[in-house]
């Protein structure tokens, strides 16, 4: 197991929210240092939040910032596949005045939608289900001194952080794309 810790949300927010509060009390005393010292903090905390969020996606897969990689479960590729086929049908059939060929592709379409939707939600689950397994065994074995056991759930509960982050990849870019039309 790595000595060096893995960036973490929650320890981002805790880092944030102490942060803000010794800047404020600062400001109130008139402490610059204490101003400052908080004021670090809050922007080493945001760093912190962004680098425990990095991910690349590729086709198929996910890869974190933690050097975590994770492999998408077949639908979400597959249901791709059909919505780009079934978008070029419809382009095809819209520009050759085919409504039968359009409207195969509108359905394939769909069809890619739900498949792709369905993937996502298992991903979405079963690193929900890592991350929470890897940080209770984690935890047990770290009471127990098995650091082999202990270097195993870490690495389950960033398989899972990196498998959540690239569903919500995802669909951030769907979202963006929906919003553009």
């Amino acid at each position: 197991m790595s000595d060096t810790p893995q960036p973490s949300t929650l320890k981002s927010v805790v880092d944030s929210a102490s942060g803000a509060v010794q800047s404020a009390i600062g400001s109130l005393t008139g402490n610059t240092s204490d101003q400052a010292a908080g004021d670090l903090k809050k922007q080493k905390a945001e760093a912190e939040h962004d680098a425990s969020h990095a991910t690349a996606k590729l086709p198929g897969a996910t890869l974190s910032g933690s050097g975590a990689a994770a492999k998408d479960d077949p639908n979400r590729t597959e249901g791709s596949w059909n919505q780009t086929a079934g978008s070029a049908k419809e382009a095809v059939g819209g520009i050759i005045g085919s409504e039968s060929l359009k409207k195969a592709g509108h359905e394939q379409n769909l069809e890619g939608r739900n498949q792709e939707a369905k993937g996502q939600l298992s991903d979405l689950g079963t690193g929900i289900s890592n991350r929470v397994q890897g940080t209770l065994g984690g935890a047990v074995s770290n009471l127990t001194g098995n650091k082999e056991q202990e270097a195993h759930y870490d690495e389950l509960r960033a398989e899972g952080k990196t498998r959540q982050r690239g569903v919500e990849h995802d669909l951030q870019k769907q979202a963006e794309a929906e919003s553009r039309e």
